[in-house]
């Protein structure tokens, strides 16, 4: 990707999962001139090994000057019996559930955590941007995917800071999976690098809620996903 437009002075710390919005969130931050220092989560769920995967090839992909991987093992604790992304003897909601409930995949307050840290680094690395790719309308419902909660954060973060004055975007709170296919695809996203699935490693189940909500973005986009499924639900 080039890197023409860059302002050095500029940096923003993304928080990068490898997944579809994470990534065209990188992207956008690139196209707005920041220098991009990306931050990963391993936290027990399912899918580590291959979101990892994921976080790298997009890293290298939108030429990060930095990048950070950290573990967050306590996690493992409160999932049991808590969250279906960690605990293993729990079934992940499939497509077709109630979304005036927030679903068993929701990890307890895991965006506000993130947040937390992808703080201390921006503190760090002298970055004045943190970005995260929540969705609020089209999501699974999870309540730290909130534009109200993200506004309460970033008065959070520069009250309790040294230096103060970080911005938290979201730039794509308001869209659904659909504009966000075509936003991608506009500015070169490698979808085909993106990983989202919540129980397969290997090949996406195409049933878990995450699968449901992406494939049914590129469906109304009328854009064909990159990767494979076991099902693709009609």
């Amino acid at each position: 990707m080039a890197t023409t437009g860059i302002d050095k002075t500029k940096k923003a710390v993304v928080i990068l999962s490898g997944g579809m919005d994470s990534s065209l969130t990188a992207y956008k931050m690139r196209e707005l001139g920041y220098e991009l220092i990306s931050l990963h989560f391993s936290y027990g769920q399912r899918t580590e090994s291959r979101e990892l995967l994921s976080f790298n090839n997009i890293s290298n992909a939108v030429e990060v000057v930095n990048r950070y991987h950290i573990e967050l093992p306590v996690f493992k604790s409160i999932g049991v019996g808590t969250t279906s992304l960690i605990d293993k003897d729990m079934e992940i909601n499939e497509a077709g559930v109630d979304h005036s409930k927030v679903p068993n995949s929701y990890v307890p307050f895991r965006n506000g955590i993130m947040l937390s840290m992808a703080t201390a680094i921006a503190e760090k690395e002298g970055a004045e941007a943190i970005a995260i790719g929540v969705v609020e309308e089209d999501s699974s419902g999870y309540p730290d995917c909130r534009e109200d909660f993200i506004n309460s954060f970033e008065r959070s973060i520069n009250l309790g800071t040294e230096r103060g004055n970080f911005t938290i975007h979201r730039p794509l709170v308001n869209l659904k999976k659909s504009q966000i296919v075509g936003e991608a695809v506009k500015l070169g996203v490698p979808l085909h690098l993106t990983w989202s699935c919540y129980q397969q490693s290997d090949i996406a189940c195409g049933v878990c809620d995450s699968c449901r909500l992406r494939l049914n973005g590129f469906k109304v986009a009328n854009v064909a996903d990159p990767i494979a499924y076991l099902r693709r639900e009609s």
